[in-house]
């Protein structure tokens, strides 16, 4: 992933700010609809069930699986999971991939754009978008993905997955709202609630992990940066924000490794075992957790 001599990485490139910056604030500015739309209980439970299926399509499969491999699926089990974390409005799957593993080999040192050691706050938590070194997706990075066409296609058209779920939201809540008016929701009332709103928090969740995980809560174990355990991100994030966790051991599909670190990916990937779905899932032993564990 070596960019151009040409590229001033320090400077926002016009073309890339404006790609990034207009999609991005009218998603933000869509949400304050919902003052005219309201809110009802069957449209925040429908948000909730969708934030866990998009997120868990992040966590669960973008991260644990495509970048770190900590599991293994059939090919319409990992497509089913990888259009879920598409639909999530974080980019393709080799793209987010790409990305990530590189954060993993420089994190907290020369070249990490999503450092707030490196690169400030804001940076890290979501101004490194607008970079240029942030646009392409570096196919040497993923060439074992790269393998799957589905995957391929996906990462190219990212919007049909978001788009689909857009419109199956307004499409139901439609629906609902006539057969079953009682829940005094509409189409209009589960796209600002389920997909707006959700993708704004989904984004900021997820973008805190990389931002606040490598600067406040508690470092459990020893590693060569400054990630961090964070209760919070832990829990809005899915088991995500217990950071520290997975940078000593980043190829487990547990990272809330303490009966107290609530790791609700973990729950949902362990079910999937159950299920059938998934096979051959990595988690450290007892005494590699023991070996690197921090002494305070």
């Amino acid at each position: 992933m070596v960019a151009p001599a040409s590229v001033d990485h320090n400077r926002p490139n016009l073309v890339r700010f404006l790609k990034f910056t207009l999609p991005y604030s009218a998603v933000h500015l869509s949400c304050l609809f919902v003052f005219m739309v309201g809110v009802s209980w069957f449209a925040l439970a429908v948000s909730v069930v969708v934030y866990i299926m998009r997120g868990f399509g992040i966590t669960g499969f973008y991260h644990r699986k495509f970048s770190h491999h900590a599991f293994k699926t059939g090919r319409v089990t990992q497509f089913a999971g990888a259009w879920l974390g598409t639909s999530a409005a974080q980019g393709g799957p080799l793209w987010w991939v790409a990305h990530h593993r590189r954060h993993h080999r420089v994190s907290d040192r020369d070249g990490d754009i999503h450092s707030p050691t490196m690169e400030g706050f804001g940076i890290a938590h979501h101004g490194w978008l607008t970079r240029p070194d942030a646009d392409p997706c570096h196919m040497d990075e993923v060439a074992d993905l790269a393998v799957y066409p589905e995957l391929r296609w996906l990462d190219r058209n990212a919007w049909v997955p978001i788009l689909a779920t857009a419109f199956g939201l307004l499409a139901f809540g439609i629906a609902v709202g006539r057969l079953m008016p009682w829940t005094g929701t509409n189409g209009p009332q589960l796209v600002i609630w389920a997909f707006f709103i959700n993708t704004v928090l989904l984004w900021h969740v997820t973008f805190s992990v990389n931002s606040v995980c490598h600067r406040w809560g508690k470092r459990h174990h020893n590693t060569s940066d400054d990630s961090r355990n964070n209760v919070l991100i832990g829990v809005l994030g899915l088991g995500e924000g217990w950071h520290n966790n997975h940078h000593a051991f980043p190829t487990s599909a547990r990272h809330g490794l303490r009966w107290w670190q609530f790791d609700s990916s973990w729950l949902v990937i362990r079910t999937m075992r159950f299920l059938g779905l998934v096979s051959k899932v990595r988690v450290p032993s007892p005494e590699r957790i023991l070996r690197k564990r921090r002494v305070t």
